[in-house]
């Protein structure tokens, strides 16, 4: 049979899409397509609506899977979609059960979850680089998330468990792990012993030698804990890469959004990276046009942006999630958002330019991937003379820069 996956939003959906396509293997029939949805944004959603309606035009016999945050938050406007032969929950989507012949849709209590499947993936489709999920679940609220309600509750994988998935992966080629979850900096306070995110990174460095480079996903800058920070420092498979949950740079905004951190503390979590990490590339995600956001407040989320120099910007014009705090807010006009955005946007390309720049003339450890393409260890894209195979670890020397990208040439 053909199982196919669409998949849409954060790095945890990329893995969960992988524990599927191994789950779903004793499905009956030639053609499933399993859709795996976001509900970060309207735009994620109308996206993987847009996928659905498409193969349904197309492979009119397959059969449609919808799961994903949004299936979880809505299912029942998902199952009215063209061929949409199930929708499964967040939680159900991992269970073997699930995936058994004849087994009925389900959309799980996921606000009552208190544990996570633990799911050894020894591979990922297209993909040079892999991910492992560490954590699932929210418990913070932050007035514009909906995530909390598709993803339930703050639960950790264990060490063992995370450790084995790794040294698995590491066994069959990869040279890079990824780190994700929902909220990775809140791991481990429902674990024995209570183990904060670095220790539990540092058990497992020790625990797999093996694995050459590690790398986090995005992370809250109000929770990173010593450990973590003693691992920027010394370690150096722990890619000198930090992508920071930022989401404004204007005290009065993050208020409003109910967020852990302010101004000056991100601003001091940056510094503090690179005096540890020297060349440290850091990123942030940003949401413009945040509800009560005049252009005073958008010009201090623009200032600090500016005055961080930060490289790799993921912004987002702000998208209202029908039952959050933020919906309900006096709303900026949608032009004006996506005005916003572009000019976050545009900040985050000059600085990006102005790393590039720095980086001709140096050697790279770069990851490569398809055809000349490939990352560095600050996770810079690069596109190389030569070509090469996926997968592989590749030192090079930065001969120029676009706008864009790194050009290398294999050393």
């Amino acid at each position: 049979m053909t199982v196919d996956i669409l998949t849409f939003g954060c790095r945890l959906n990329a893995y969960e899409s992988e524990v599927m396509r191994g789950l779903s293997a004793s499905q009956p029939g030639t053609q499933t397509i399993i859709v795996n949805t976001c509900a970060v944004t309207a735009e994620a959603e109308r996206q993987a609506r847009q996928a659905i309606r498409r193969v349904a035009r197309e492979r009119p016999n397959a059969r449609i899977v919808v799961t994903g945050c949004a299936a979880q938050i809505d299912p029942a406007a998902w199952a009215t979609l063209p061929n949409v032969h199930r929708v499964l929950g967040n939680d159900d989507k991992l269970k073997p059960e699930s995936w058994l012949p004849g087994a009925g849709s389900a959309v799980s209590d996921i606000m009552a979850a208190r544990e996570t499947a633990a799911h050894l993936v020894t591979e990922f489709a297209s993909r040079a680089r892999a991910f492992v999920q560490v954590q699932q679940g929210c418990d913070h609220r932050c007035t514009f998330c909906i995530i909390p309600f598709g993803r339930g509750p703050n639960r950790s994988v264990p060490i063992g468990v995370i450790a084995d998935q790794v040294r698995t992966l590491v066994a069959g080629g990869y040279q890079e792990v990824v780190l994700t979850g929902v909220d990775v900096a809140s791991y481990g306070p429902d674990l024995p012993g209570a183990p904060s995110l670095g220790q539990m990174i540092r058990r497992l460095l020790l625990a797999v030698p093996e694995l050459p480079r590690l790398r986090l996903s995005s992370i809250d800058p109000a929770a990173i804990d010593d450990d973590l920070w003693r691992l920027i420092a010394e370690e150096p498979r722990l890619m000198p890469h930090l992508h920071l949950s930022l989401q404004a740079g204007s005290d009065l905004i993050l208020k409003r959004m109910r967020r852990r951190h302010l101004c000056a503390g991100a601003m001091a979590v940056i510094h503090r990276a690179r005096d540890l990490r020297p060349g440290i590339a850091i990123g942030a995600d940003l949401i413009a046009g945040f509800p009560t956001e005049t252009d005073i407040l958008f010009d201090e989320t623009l200032r600090f942006v500016q005055q961080a120099a930060l490289p790799y910007l993921h912004v987002f014009p702000y998208s209202e999630r029908p039952g959050t705090p933020a919906a309900r807010m006096p709303a900026v006009p949608r032009p004006i958002r996506k005005q916003r955005a572009a000019a976050l946007r545009e900040a985050g390309q000059r600085e990006a330019s102005r790393f590039f720049t720095s980086q001709i003339g140096h050697m790279v450890s770069l990851l490569t991937e398809a055809d000349q393409s490939g990352h560095t260890e600050h996770f810079a894209p690069v596109r190389l003379a030569q070509l090469s195979a996926p997968g592989l670890l590749v030192r090079a020397k930065v001969t120029g820069s676009t706008d864009d990208l790194l050009l290398a040439e294999a050393a």
